[in-house]
């Protein structure tokens, strides 16, 4: 296991993520996973700015393929995957979202 995934495993168990189930537009079998979540009115940078957007955030190993256009679903609310970003090294990607 990647120290990203092992990052996230510990954020899990502490309770830091939300589970997300993402429904591939292609049709493909649907997965959950937990991922870092963040919704507008959030502070970011150590609270120097204002987040304005709906993102997850997730190991690149985990969610492989996820797009633009496809769905997910996070507690009881749908959203629509805008864009989808390598964050660094690429060991984490960060996905934009549109709440539904």
């Amino acid at each position: 296991m990647a120290l990203i995934e092992r990052l996230y495993q510990s954020a899990a168990n502490a309770g830091l993520t939300v589970r997300c189930r993402w429904f591939p537009a292609s049709g493909g079998a649907a997965k959950t996973q937990q991922v870092g979540f963040s919704a507008p009115d959030d502070t970011i940078l150590d609270g120097l700015a204002l987040n304005t957007d709906y993102a997850i955030t997730y190991p690149a190993s985990v969610f492989v393929g996820l797009a633009a256009r496809d769905t997910v679903v996070i507690g009881s609310v749908t959203y629509q995957v805008r864009d989808v970003r390598a964050v660094a090294d690429g060991s984490e990607m960060r996905a934009k979202l549109t709440r539904l």
